[in-house]
């Protein structure tokens, strides 16, 4: 959601915090703002509605000067974007900034108001400003200031707080909202941020805060205590493999583009090791390969996810079916958080998660733990929340995903169910040694057959200028396809801001029918497989009645309509991966036909750190 970064070295610090906010700006967000401790000034803010370029121009108008400070990119959830509710908020000579919401903050508004508090702004976050900047009248030292305030708050947050009276030093803490120190290379100098691509060109030396982490940043180090006690405790680092580089647009247009592009590499990262295509066998790290026995014991799995990771788990149910004889239930982490779902030692949760920091699948998998479920997760990103908080962690190996329409970590999280399904049903003897080396063999070609599709020179501007004027589409599959009309669906919705729905095709005539007409296009996935021919007809039944018609078809069949994206032939159980990929193009191209904002939709964050 919210994008912090925060600064005390030697260096003077305003063009490091906005340039950290620029490697931010794809959580999305409506304003920003900057506080600076300026040893002639005293704390000096910025603040500003709008892009980035915006803040700059305010800053490079009056610039401040210092070597200690934070900056933020502000998601509104309490009040509009105003400037007046840009963050940092300050109160005395205390300012923070906050990502997260804190849910009694009406309750602590009223009670600091009745006691003469003013506030100016809207937002949740002021409350914990006074809160701070009181506890400093009353003589507290800025870290147990925070801390006291902190045990007031009911919510998730992570704050970052900078005093004017202690100019060497910023105090944050981490409560069920991502944060993570970085450790200066170059000299003495630390580092904190809400993700690790605004402090990659700095350092790739980490520290993940965990919950109640309460920690005191100087550029010598950090000290790190539990914010409930005020115990010390010990930080763990560790080294980050991702380079700038790979969270750079590389001459792509957006970011968008650059990560469709990326996934060759990032399905060849994420297979390698992994699997063994001379022996024809998966070969899983320990944890997330479980034991026969653990298998056998289970009575249930559920796989939890929100977005297009749940759509990826709805692709991993039939691969489970197809190759492990498991049938898991699928639920989006937002409902099955609430529902009463009996979990207990015989349970497996699986959780799927781009960030490692989606609200509502850590609160599901924390629930599932608490009643002796076993949580394995899939993730892209090392040390983050929902990987620490499981048993143990498939990581994707995608690398950074900027943009906020998910492209290669969904593809590389059906490379993960794919092989976890391989691997369980050998385990259970569901699978046996010669299907297992044929998928294996042709999950091993498939770096080469993305790349392929990249390669063609297909113009889907010419989909683009079709479709730039439509007000909604339909996406339809069968089977395995089915979820992938609903990533289709999404990947269009999330980026054009065209209407789309994705159905399975079998369902056509108990209701979707109603809205084909001409001006309605669908996308119809009917590449060579068990669902062929039943999908074609529903093709004949949407054209009878003029719907226009976008076929997805592989390589060798004949168009079954004027407008044919094309996919490779390959094994069954590979074509969902590969029938993503134009569907993610095509989003693309009429998003940029439209022109709107690709890489930043409106109204969305790549990472939901609440609810």
């Amino acid at each position: 959601m919210c994008g912090i970064i925060g600064y005390v070295g030697t260096r003077q610090c305003s063009d490091l915090l906005l340039t950290g906010l620029d490697r931010l700006e794809y959580r999305g967000y409506d304003s920003a703002g900057l506080a600076i401790v300026d040893p002639n000034e005293g704390l000096q803010r910025r603040r500003s509605q709008g892009r980035l370029a915006n803040l700059r121009a305010l800053v490079a108008d009056r610039p401040p000067q210092g070597t200690v400070g934070v900056a933020h990119t502000r998601w509104a959830t309490h009040g509009g974007p105003t400037t007046a509710n840009s963050h940092p908020h300050r109160v005395d000579d205390v300012a923070l900034v906050h990502n997260g919401i804190i849910e009694n903050y009406r309750d602590l508004k009223a009670e600091l108001q009745a006691t003469g508090g003013v506030f100016e702004s809207e937002t949740d976050t002021e409350v914990v400003a006074h809160l701070v900047a009181r506890g400093r009248r009353q003589g507290l030292t800025l870290i147990e200031a925070v801390r006291q305030a902190c045990l007031r708050l009911v919510g998730a947050y992570s704050l970052v707080v900078v005093d004017a009276a202690t100019p060497d030093r910023l105090v944050a803490v981490r409560m069920a909202s991502p944060l993570v120190v970085g450790l200066g290379e170059d000299g003495p100098e630390t580092f904190v941020a809400s993700d690790v691509t605004a402090l990659l060109e700095h350092t790739r030396h980490m520290a993940f805060l965990d919950d109640h982490d309460l920690v005191e940043v100087s550029r010598d180090g950090v000290v790190v205590m539990d914010m409930r006690t005020g115990a010390p405790k010990n930080l763990t680092t560790s080294y980050i493999r991702w380079t700038p580089a790979q969270a750079e647009k590389a001459g792509y247009a957006h970011f968008m583009l650059k990560e469709i592009h990326d996934q060759p590499d990032a399905v060849g990262d994420t297979l390698r090791g992994r699997i063994d295509p001379e022996a024809g066998r998966v070969t899983l790290e320990p944890g997330i390969s479980l034991s026969p026995q653990l298998l056998e014991s289970l009575r249930d799995i559920h796989i939890v996810a929100c977005g297009t990771s749940w759509h990826a788990g709805l692709v991993g149910r039939y691969l489970f079916e197809e190759f492990a004889g498991l049938s898991p239930h699928v639920a989006l982490a937002s409902e099955f958080r609430y529902r009463r779902v009996p979990l207990g030692p015989k349970s497996l949760v699986l959780a799927i998660s781009q960030s490692g920091e989606t609200a509502d699948t850590l609160q599901a998998i924390h629930d599932a733990k608490a009643r002796g479920a076993h949580v394995i997760s899939i993730c892209n990103v090392q040390q983050s929340s929902i990987p620490r908080a499981s048993d143990a962690t498939f990581y994707t190996h995608a690398g950074p995903e900027i943009g906020v329409a998910s492209t290669k970590a969904f593809t590389t999280q059906l490379v993960a169910l794919h092989l976890l399904a391989l691997d369980w049903g050998r385990k259970l003897g569901h699978l046996d040694a010669d299907l297992e080396a044929q998928e294996v063999s042709a999950l091993w070609q498939l770096p080469t057959l993305i790349e392929s599709m990249l390669d063609t020179d297909f113009d889907y501007g010419d989909l683009a200028r079709a479709w730039s004027q439509t007000r909604s589409a339909l996406f339809l599959g069968r089977g395995a396809l089915y979820p992938i009309a609903l990533e289709g669906a999404l990947k269009l919705k999330e980026i054009s801001y065209i209407h789309a729905e994705g159905y399975a095709a079998g369902e056509m005539k108990h209701g979707p029918i109603a809205l084909v007409e001409p001006e309605v296009p669908s996308v119809i996935l009917c590449p060579r497989d068990r669902h062929f021919h039943k999908v074609r007809s529903n093709l004949e039944e949407i054209r009878a009645r003029s719907g226009p018609v976008v076929a997805l078809q592989t390589a060798d069949d004949a168009p079954e309509t004027d407008r044919v994206l094309r996919i490779p032939q390959a094994r069954e159980s590979l074509l969902p991966l590969l029938a993503s990929i134009p569907m993610q193009l095509l989003a693309y191209h009429v998003a940029a036909y439209r022109g709107t904002d690709i890489d930043r939709p409106r109204n969305l964050a790549k990472s939901v750190t609440v609810e």
